[in-house]
């Protein structure tokens, strides 16, 4: 059984500081995440999954019913895409926004195709859905 889990919070050490956290770049295949119907359909989701002592920052957008995950870190900048709690998308629900200087990215591929790393991508991240729930693949 491998050590993970999911967490939004932040661990603090026996001095009341934040101890250094890993932050890890991919997840082991088969962790269950959540229920596709957990994910409105056009939006996205923030998870972060502790991994022995590091954390892994990803997000999920669902498209009917196909879920597509990305490594939460804009190739512009290197910071998290979403400035506010799971808000990821563009008003119309089309594209991924970058919320700190307006990238914007496909679902489908991650392609950025405005903003100030056009023709970069989004790191992948591996999904499945299997039975109605998505996993780490």
């Amino acid at each position: 059984m491998s050590d993970v889990g999911t967490t939004a919070g932040t661990a603090a050490g026996g001095n009341g500081a934040a101890p250094a956290r890993e932050r890890l770049s991919g997840t082991p295949p088969n962790v269950r995440l959540l229920p596709l119907a957990a994910l409105v359909d056009g939006a996205a989701r923030n998870l972060v999954l502790q991994i022995g002592e590091g954390f892994f920052h990803g997000f999920v957008v669902r498209r009917g019913g196909s879920v597509y995950g990305y490594v939460d870190r804009c190739p512009h900048a290197g910071l998290p895409l979403a400035q506010a709690l799971d808000h990821y998308m563009t008003d119309d629900g089309r594209l991924i926004m970058c919320s700190w200087h307006g990238a914007l990215f496909e679902v489908e591929d991650g392609k950025c195709v405005a903003g100030p790393c056009s023709g970069a991508r989004l790191t992948p991240w591996p999904l499945r859905v299997d039975e109605g729930v998505v996993f780490t693949a």
